[in-house]
Parts: C-alpha cells; structure tokens; sequence
C-alpha cells in the first residue's frame, strides 16, 4: 500500500511539474548557456593543442534535456566541426522537453523542425518554446505528423527542411532504418539514432518496414547497431560512437569532421554492462521475423 502510494504521489507530483515547465517555458532543471558555450571553447583549445589532448566520447556526456547523456555528445561533436547552418531536424520529439534537439535550439540559438505523432505532445512542445524566453520570437516547427518512409520527404519538404542540415535526429521505436533509408530532401552532418541493442553483435537486423508500426515493450522493434551502420556507410556515414548505454549512435557525415572524429567499428560500443544485461534477453524474441539488410 506504500509503494502504491508513493507511486500516486509521484505522478501526481511529476504532473504539477509537467504544467508549470509548460507555463514557464523552462524545465526546473535548467542548463548554463554560459557554461556550455564556454565549454565549446575549451574543446577547441585542446584540438589547437593536438588531437591527442582531446577527450573521448566517454567523458563529455550530461544531460539537459536530452534523456540520457546525448547533450553533451553533441555539444562536444559540434565544438570541434561548426555547425554551417543550425539547423536540426528531430522526428518523434515528443514535446519537446526531452530530446536530442532542445539544448541547441534553446542554449544555442539552432533553427529546428520538430515532429510528432502524437498531436497532445506537439501542442504542449508549440507552448513549451513558445513560452521560452530564448525562442519564442521564433519557435522551432513543430508539427503534427505519422512519419512514414512513404511520407518523410514531403513532410520534411513542407516544413521547409531541405538541403544541408547540420542534425537529424530520429527516434521511432521502430521503422528508424527504414525512415531513414528513405530520407533524401535533407544531407545532415551529423545522424543520432536509436537502435536496439538486443540485438548480438554483428547481426544487421531490422523489423520488417510496416506503415502502421507500434512500439511493444518486449524488444522487438527498431534496428541492430549493425543494421544502421551499414545502411549509414551506404548513404556516406560513419559511426563515430554511442552514447554509455550502447544504444543511441552518432554518425558523422563523410568529409565532416574526419581529423577529430574517425570512424569506429560498433562491435566496440555493445560492450557495457546495460547492453549485455539486455542481450540476454534476446532468445525471447530471437524468432520472430526479423529482417536481415547485411
């Protein structure tokens, strides 16, 4: 009976939280714009020391509002190859609060094209940088659509997201391969993904594309690591890293950033100890129909 009431309090708790970052247009766990743009300067006074000076991708994650480390990955890769133009593309961003886009649209001033299936969270992301301080004068696009490998061209070309952008981010917990081989009105940079990390090494996996995809919790969704890997040199990328937790990966676009940023072979990423307590989860879905796109 504790515990269900605990369990109550916090969501109550996390509800009242929820309204007032929408109506302050902030999260109650704020970054340093300051910090982090000094940070960028610090990076690239150690790569005018020499590369060797640099750290890893291992100790420049943190959080703002990003769900895991992503944020500081990115203000690390982005620090060392300039962005060209600011501009982000995220699809499945939910509202806004928390994902891969938000520190560099808000912290950074970075123009963004968000989307979203799910039409409550594109209306509370439209009040939520609406209500910031930092972009409400020019919130980024946040748009209600069911992205599909059929639809992702016209929708990101209806949006105006066209020609060279310097971040696609792209989190569907399910069709990420399939969406992204179809993706050709944009040429990011940089790509970050999510891929399933049940998968075993090696394996370049994927379900099989389907227009009406859902998530399910029991781990059969999305691609291996393998799987997006090759489908990214196919398009110019390498892997250049993940995130601790094996699963969320960074690529970089051929010609960008190559000096700092070499390319890395996955099977060195799926080695931590939240990626093996996983995998042995995989003989429960090891049979159903999987795709193989090696």
């Amino acid at each position: 009976m504790k515990r269900l009431t605990s369990r109550l309090f916090g969501r109550l708790v996390r509800s009242w939280v929820d309204e007032l970052e929408l109506q302050l247009g902030t999260t109650l766990r704020p970054g340093q714009a300051v910090a982090q743009k000094l940070l960028m300067q610090q990076y690239r006074m150690l790569a005018a020391c020499g590369k060797e000076q640099l750290p890893s991708l291992e100790d420049v994650g943190f959080r703002v509002y990003s769900q895991f480390e992503e944020d500081g990955i990115l203000l690390y890769l982005f620090s060392l190859i300039p962005p060209v133009n600011r501009r982000c593309v995220e699809i499945c961003a939910g509202d806004g609060r928390q994902c891969m886009t938000t520190n560099l649209i808000v912290n950074h001033g970075w123009w963004g094209y968000l989307f979203d299936g799910n039409e409550k969270n594109v209306r509370n992301g439209q009040r939520f940088f609406a209500n910031q301080q930092d972009t409400f004068l020019h919130p980024p696009l946040f748009a209600h659509a069911w992205i599909t490998a059929e639809s992702v061209d016209e929708q990101l070309s209806a949006a105006g997201a066209t020609g060279v952008v310097d971040l696609l981010s792209l989190d569907m917990d399910g069709m990420d391969y399939w969406v992204w081989k179809a993706v050709t009105v944009i040429q990011p940079r940089v790509v970050v993904c999510e891929t399933n990390n049940l998968i075993p090494p090696g394996r370049a996996l994927t379900v099989p594309y389907s227009r009406d995809f859902v998530w399910a919790a029991d781990g059969y969704c999305g691609a291996s690591l393998e799987a997006m890997c090759r489908l990214g040199k196919s398009k110019g990328y390498r892997l250049v890293g993940t995130h601790r937790f094996g699963f969320n990966a960074f690529f970089m676009a051929s010609g960008v950033g190559e000096d700092h940023f070499p390319e890395v072979d996955p099977s060195t990423c799926l080695s931590d100890p939240y990626t093996e307590k996983r995998r042995r989860n995989w003989a429960a879905v090891a049979s159903k129909p999987w795709q193989d796109v090696g």
